[in-house]
């Protein structure tokens, strides 16, 4: 309800204020009313358009009125608000709410610049004067901003009905030519000489259109009742509402329609569409059988259109230089017929021209008279040059004035602007089809013909719409070739030549060319001018292609060219990728980023780049060069080596920088590497591969690595040694019973020294930098391993000497033949003595213990760095020359720290036995070696020292770790069988053993083995049985008589006896020469005597 309110009282207001002037202008308040060009009688002049302010002023004044005064009133205050005139001066209407509008401006207003040029005469200086209520409104034509005060024209006010269309369409215009940079695509066309400007082309093309459809019949002066309709049309679109009417007369069709709707595409006012259709309907007035469009247009309109038709002198004189102008350019500079004979007329015709305009000058009616002369003769001039026959047409048939080039051109040029829709940015109008068809009727005055068309249409839009580039695209591929064209148009086209900047241009250069480098300019930089890579990019592309093909065929040179859309698009890529690299080096360096090394930055950015290339950029230039990504990757390749060989030639240890620049490095090579092979294959030999310098970053990375990990593993040795001095073999705590520094070459190794670090840094590697690591390490533990074993004794040395050799009977001296000796007989060592220096048991055990978490971490420690060494090389890279890899071996995870693991184990064995020996030899020496079995084995036996073994294996047992003991109490067994075989076999002169006794010693043996197994919870049954087995066979000799011992020993040669067979007893000679000496019997004493000289016992 409320718009419709608002409606009713803006009716109201019109009709009042139409009065309101009516009455003014018809009585005999205004003396003199004047009115504006091209209109006769009040009923032509649009009254809401006019000031009443202006009207009222005037009459007050007396003095008379002029209509185009009043309407630029009208418009100079219509953005304005509305002041009262009554009251202070303070008192205004606003022009919008107060609400949408905001808080008022906290900023004082910029001071009033004071006019100081030459045309300051004119305009006050005083600063003041834009507050004064009398001072005159700011025109349009006119600028706060400029020291120029320019008069208004007629022809910004000759058609205010159409400004509130105009205007809009004009800034639409102006943005959309700014935004698509249309200074690229300026034709190579020469300069007018007379100085025609676009306006001047602008004009002359539509009155050529109205003269082409006036020879259609179409051609009618718009009545009043169509004037009205279109001025309600538009009071009801300001008002945003809609009509039947106006929907009507949008929709409907025909030539009137669609020439109306160009006329506003054209921006041509409504007062010069009459003036032009008047004088044109004038001129073809009497000319029975004669075309409209076969008149010479401008000297018609000069000889038709009077001086009152327009607004004031100097309008008139800017129109009749205008078509003095396009009469010059057409038939004297650039006519389509060359003079030949009618040279002399051609310059009659300048001479004529120039008179015409000096009669400007001349008083009115001197002027008048030498205008009118002067037009009689140039028609005569002027129509005889243009009627002169080309091309094969008859005399009379074509009036050849606009159609020689490059005039045409340029006139068709601004017939194209009509199929563009100005409020709609981007498209083209609905009436596109009408519009083109309309334009085909200007053909034959302009000389126009389909490739003509075709070329100047796709240009234009190229020029004016970058959003429609597919249709210009399809323009384009309507050229026809050089093979498709007639033969009259091959001609016609070979003659359309023109010369600029000392260099002859054919047609299609002069428009194919603007577009060619336009379209190489934007593919040139096209990561900067698509930066979204829409389709926008890909129409470029193929209007690049097509322009190419078209030049190439236009030039002499087409046929030995061997270029192909392959190089055009290499050029491309070329181009725009050196162009992005270098605007992204130069931003790097210029940042302020100081935590990061510019080569490493370049690289990331330049990996966002390549992303970016690859899946925006290249499937639109793969459609012509398949292998284009593989070219673009080659590129940046070469780009980023060129940047990062400099510092790699510097590059001699591991620094920061190197630890920051390598990573990225080396992930933007491969990943390149990846994009090549994808497009590529697996072959890196191809021609883009072969061009590549590999960056060699492992290479070298390998190199400084291994000199960090050398000097690493120096002060690892260090550390270990330093560790191991300070170690006191106890038990770090009951649950962990090995030695602290143990624990301290571990954390070394792994935290402080190599490892973590090794690890940490990104920088490439390949499998030598971790072979390397791997020994480092090994040696390391070897190193510590040494170092426990080396203040360990051989347990040889806990064992005392063994008795001389003897037998038990004094017998009397016998001279009988002795055989060579099989033992020498040894003295006992005086200087062995049970106070040797040797470790305690509990350090043994956490000796032991120590070693065995070495090897077990160990174990944890290689898969740790083989989990972690996966973990950094995921997968295999791509090698650009496999000649140039070195071919290394592979490390094997299972030999990663075989060294240490048989150096430990090793010791372990070593400490072991010596721990066994060192119990048995050394703590139950005197029980054991030097006490069992005296003076008889009934009266000593084993049993009596299984409790002192039971308490030795107990306080091993709760020392040593629970993996160890079968281990040790393993090397206690064999300690105690090896001192049962010294006591029975070497037990000495005091020791003898009957045959009798072979039954306790064999339940001793049994004793000892119960003991070890310990029902079950000792060691294995079967391990203890192969331990004893060597021990029963001595038992069960020394069960054997005398004489079956003598006759095993006297049945083997002497080369057995050297060799130490064995014989049917079982036994070796020295076990059996043993056995026999610890026996108290004369025969076995006399037969060691005669065959062995063993000497008698002193016992």
């Amino acid at each position: 309800m409320e718009e419709e309110s608002a409606v009713e009282i803006l009716q109201r207001y019109r009709r009042d204020r139409r009065k309101l002037l009516d009455f003014m202008l018809a009585g005999s308040l205004i003396k003199k009313v004047i009115m504006p060009p091209g209109a006769v009688t009040l009923d032509d002049v649009d009254l809401d358009q006019v000031s009443v302010d202006y009207v009222i002023n005037c009459a007050k004044k007396g003095g008379m009125l002029e209509l185009s005064e009043a309407i630029r009133d009208y418009h100079d205050h219509s953005g304005l608000p509305y002041m009262n005139s009554v009251g202070t001066a303070d008192d205004f209407f606003l022009a919008t709410t107060p609400e949408s509008s905001g808080s008022p401006p906290k900023r004082a207003p910029p001071p009033i610049p004071i006019l100081t040029s030459a045309s300051s005469s004119s305009i006050p200086t005083n600063p003041e004067w834009c507050e004064s209520p009398s001072a005159p409104p700011l025109m349009r034509s006119e600028s706060i901003d400029s020291p120029h005060a320019q008069e208004l024209t007629v022809d910004d006010i000759e058609d205010f009905e159409d400004d509130d269309d105009n205007e809009e369409v004009g800034n639409f215009r102006i943005s959309r030519r700014t935004a698509n940079d249309a200074a690229d695509l300026v034709p190579k066309l020469p300069s007018f000489a007379t100085g025609i400007t676009d306006d001047d082309l602008r004009e002359t093309a539509f009155e050529i259109l109205l003269a082409c459809a006036g020879a259609s019949g179409g051609l009618i002066v718009p009545s009043k009742e169509k004037k009205n309709e279109k001025r309600r049309s538009r009071l009801i679109k300001k008002l945003g509402r809609k009509s039947e009417s106006v929907s009507q007369s949008q929709s409907s069709s025909g030539l009137v329609s669609i020439l109306e709707m160009m006329r506003g595409q054209m921006e041509i006012s409504e007062a010069m569409d009459i003036r032009t259709r008047q004088g044109l309907l004038n001129a073809l007035a009497g000319k029975a059988g004669k075309r409209m469009d076969s008149l010479l247009v401008p000297l018609e309109l000069l000889c038709c259109v009077s001086r009152t038709e327009l607004s004031d002198k100097k309008a008139y004189i800017r129109w009749q230089k205008r078509q003095l102008n396009m009469l010059a350019e057409g038939l004297i500079n650039h006519p389509v017929v060359g003079f030949g004979e009618s040279g002399r007329k051609a310059n009659d015709l300048k001479s004529l021209l120039q008179r015409i305009e000096e009669s400007e000058s001349l008083p009115s009616s001197a002027g008048e008279v030498q205008r009118a002369e002067c037009l009689k003769s140039l028609t005569e001039v002027a129509i005889s040059l243009a009627e002169r026959p080309a091309r094969g047409d008859l005399t009379g048939e074509v009036c050849h004035w606009a159609d020689g080039y490059h005039l045409n051109v340029r006139l068709y040029e601004k017939l194209l602007l009509c199929v563009f829709d100005m409020l709609n940015e981007g498209k083209l109008t609905e009436e596109v089809e009408e519009i083109l068809e309309l334009l085909k009727s200007t053909w034959r005055v302009l000389g126009i013909t389909e490739t003509i068309h075709y070329t100047c249409y796709a240009w234009y839009v190229i020029t004016s719409e970058r959003g429609l580039l597919r249709h210009a695209i399809q323009q384009l591929k309507k050229i026809p070739l050089k093979e498709q064209r007639g033969p009259q148009e091959r001609i016609h086209l070979k003659t359309l030549q023109c010369r600029v900047e000392n260099e002859d241009i054919s047609f299609l250069e002069s428009f194919l060319s603007p577009i060619r480098s336009w379209a190489d300019k934007q593919l040139g930089d096209y990561h900067l001018h698509f930066a979204e890579g829409s389709l926008v990019m890909e129409d470029t592309v193929t209007v690049a292609m097509i322009t190419w093909r078209l030049l190439l065929e236009e030039s002499d040179r087409a046929m030995h060219s061997s270029s192909s859309d392959r190089e055009q698009i290499e050029s491309y890529i070329s181009s725009s990728i050196k162009n992005t690299f270098t605007r992204m080096s130069l931003t790097i360096d210029r940042s302020d980023r100081i935590n990061e090394h510019p080569l490493a930055l370049l690289a990331e950015e330049t990996k966002k780049l390549m992303k970016k290339d690859s899946t925006i950029f290249m499937p639109i230039l793969s459609q012509r060069h398949p292998q284009a990504i593989a070219f673009s990757a080659s590129l940046i390749h070469k780009f980023y080596g060129n940047k990062l060989k400099p510092f790699l030639d510097g590059t001699e240890h591991l620094t920061e920088d190197v630890v920051s620049v390598f990573p990225p490095a080396d992930s933007l090579e491969q990943y390149l590497l990846e994009l090549m092979t994808s497009v590529c294959g697996e072959d890196t030999n191809g021609p883009y591969f072969r061009k590549l310098i590999p960056y060699e970053l492992e290479s070298l990375s390998g190199t400084l690595v291994l000199r960090w990990i050398n000097a690493q593993l120096g002060r690892i040795l260090s550390w270990v040694e330093r560790a191991f001095k300070q170690e006191h073999w106890d038990p770090i705590s009951a649950q962990q019973r090995h030695g602290s520094s143990i624990v301290e070459v571990f954390r070394i190794v792994e935290e402080v020294g190599t490892v973590d670090q090794f690890f940490e840094l990104k920088v490439p590697m390949r499998s030598i930098e971790l072979s390397a690591l791997l020994r480092g390490i090994d040696n390391a533990f070897q190193v510590y391993t040494n170092h426990v074993m080396e203040k360990l004794g051989s347990k040889d040395d806990l064992v005392p000497p063994v008795p001389v050799l003897t037998r038990y009977k004094k017998e009397a001296a016998i001279k009988v033949f002795v055989k060579k000796e099989l033992f020498e007989s040894k003295l006992p060592d005086e200087r062995w003595s049970t106070n040797i220096d040797v470790p305690a048991t509990a350090v043994l055990c956490v000796q032991l213990n120590t070693l065995h978490y070495a090897v077990s971490q160990l174990s944890k420690l290689e898969d740790n760095i083989w989990e972690r060494w996966i973990a950094k090389r995921p997968r295999e890279k791509i090698v650009i020359r496999k000649s140039l890899v070195e071919k290394t071996k592979s490390v094997n995870q299972k030999e990663s720290f075989e060294g240490s693991r048989k150096d430990i184990n090793a010791a372990l064995d070593r400490i072991c036995e010596f721990t066994g020996t060192k119990i048995i030899f050394c703590d139950l020496r005197e029980p054991f070696i030097e006490n069992l079995y005296k003076p008889s084995v009934s009266q000593s036996r084993l049993e009596a020292l299984i409790e002192a073994l039971d308490t030795e294996l107990g306080q091993l047992c709760s020392v040593i770790m629970e993996p160890l003991r079968d281990r040790i109490v393993t090397s206690l067994l064999q300690a105690s069988l090896d001192g049962l075989l010294r006591v029975l076999l070497d037990g000495g002169p005091s020791r003898v053993f009957h045959p009798s006794e072979s039954k306790l010693l064999e339940e001793d043996v049994e004793v000892l083995k119960e003991f070890f197994i310990s029902g079950g919870d000792g060691l294995p049954r079967g391990v203890v049985e192969n331990q004893i087995a060597r021990v029963r066979l001595v038992v069960k000799l020394h069960g054997y008589e005398t004489r079956e011992l003598i006759d095993d020993l006297r049945s083997r040669s002497s080369l057995d006896m050297q060799q130490g067979g064995r014989g049917k007893l079982g036994a070796d000679t020295q076990t059996l020469v043993r056995v026999l000496c610890h026996r108290n019997d004369s025969e076995a004493s006399l037969f060691l005597k005669k065959q062995y000289k063993i000497p008698k016992s002193h016992a």
